[in-house]
């Protein structure tokens, strides 16, 4: 692995552990624009990635009692389902259409941060199962086709759909997140080469970053966090679509 790989691997972990999601959307557009992987093979890098970092990440916000399990795992079996058919999607689609998609989401999320950022807590009553199952299955559709774990979406609907206060539904985020990558791998299996010599240490120095992200997130100004990573979506989104 390059030094700049490493790097990135870092990077990536650190974002997602302390957003608790939005990492994995960088992981696609440097690992193709700075790596040089196809873009099948950089969301399936990516998916891989986010499942270790975040199934890291959820193990950490366990042990500091900021995880709502059952909320998680409910939002996370529907967002399981939509993962799996999202990938099988995504494995047959051009590579010019999948960079498009991921563009146009980048630019979505990076607008949703900067007008909507998610750094209040919410009331404690929590919505009935079947919004909660409403809620996963078209973000997981999205992890699936374009390689993302979707956290930065993640995120604000578990806060306000799901009511959960910003740093539960962080933790809740990285369970969802996990189920959904690993689910969604299942459609590029057999359509697109694991290249395991490098996903499994990519993904491992992308676990460390989520758990140390994890550990100091709540030191640092996440409204601020939110709009730095914002506008690097920004510009990284116009370049993908501009390239795609």
């Amino acid at each position: 692995m390059t030094p700049l790989a490493l790097i990135l691997a870092i990077a990536i972990g650190m974002v997602l552990g302390l957003l608790g999601g939005g990492g994995s959307i960088l992981a696609v557009p440097a690992l193709t624009m700075l790596l040089h992987f196809t873009p099948k093979e950089a969301v399936v890098i990516s998916l891989s990635m986010v499942a270790v970092a975040a199934f890291a990440g959820a193990v950490g916000a366990f042990v500091r009692g900021t995880l709502p399990l059952a909320t998680g795992l409910t939002v996370g079996i529907a967002a399981t389902a939509g993962a799996v058919v999202g990938g099988f999607a995504g494995a047959r689609l051009s590579d010019a259409t999948q960079l498009r998609m991921l563009g146009i989401v980048m630019l979505v999320a990076a607008t949703l941060m900067f007008w909507r950022p998610v750094t209040h807590s919410a009331p404690a009553e929590q919505r009935s199962l079947p919004v909660m199952l409403l809620l996963g299955f078209p973000l997981g559709m999205l992890t699936g086709l374009i390689g993302v774990g979707g956290g930065f979406l993640i995120v604000p609907a578990l806060v306000i759909v799901a009511r959960l206060p910003m740093r539960e539904a962080a933790g809740a985020s990285l369970v969802v997140i996990t189920m959904a990558a690993a689910s969604g791998l299942t459609g590029y299996l057999g359509n697109t080469p694991l290249a395991l010599s490098f996903i499994i240490p990519f993904a491992l120095l992308a676990a460390a970053g989520t758990l140390t992200g994890g550990a100091i997130a709540h030191r640092l100004p996440q409204q601020r966090l939110q709009q730095v990573f914002a506008a690097t979506l920004v510009v990284l989104g116009s370049y993908v679509l501009i390239r795609s």
